[in-house]
């Protein structure tokens, strides 16, 4: 059967152990004595499948908007090393919005 991190996430401790008892890897050795925690990430090393959720951005250039927030951190750090405040906050405020952004448009 296959199995995905959204699945796993949402199984028992006992269940992951089933699962982790039928697979032959070096991950899931001592699966009896892990808590859920340690298993799934034991369980999707064992099965190949990647161990986090994967979140995808409906709408929106991601890309773009990480090339800019990148910019601006580097405009951040002049503002800090400069002693700017005001340009410090505007830069701040807009690093803000566009992860707010990121954030809402997230699927």
């Amino acid at each position: 059967m296959e199995h995905t991190y959204e699945e796993l996430k949402h199984k028992t401790v006992e269940q992951l152990r089933e699962i982790a008892a039928e697979l032959d890897h070096a991950a899931v050795q001592g699966a009896t004595q892990m808590n859920k925690e340690h298993l799934i990430p034991a369980i999707c090393e064992a099965l190949g499948i990647p161990a986090h959720a994967h979140h995808v951005a409906v709408g929106i250039d991601k890309t773009a908007i990480k090339a800019k927030i990148k910019a601006l951190k580097g405009d951040r750090d002049k503002a800090i090393e400069a002693h700017d405040g005001k340009e410090l906050k505007k830069v701040r405020r807009q690093i803000h919005k566009l992860k707010h952004e990121l954030r809402r448009h997230i699927a």
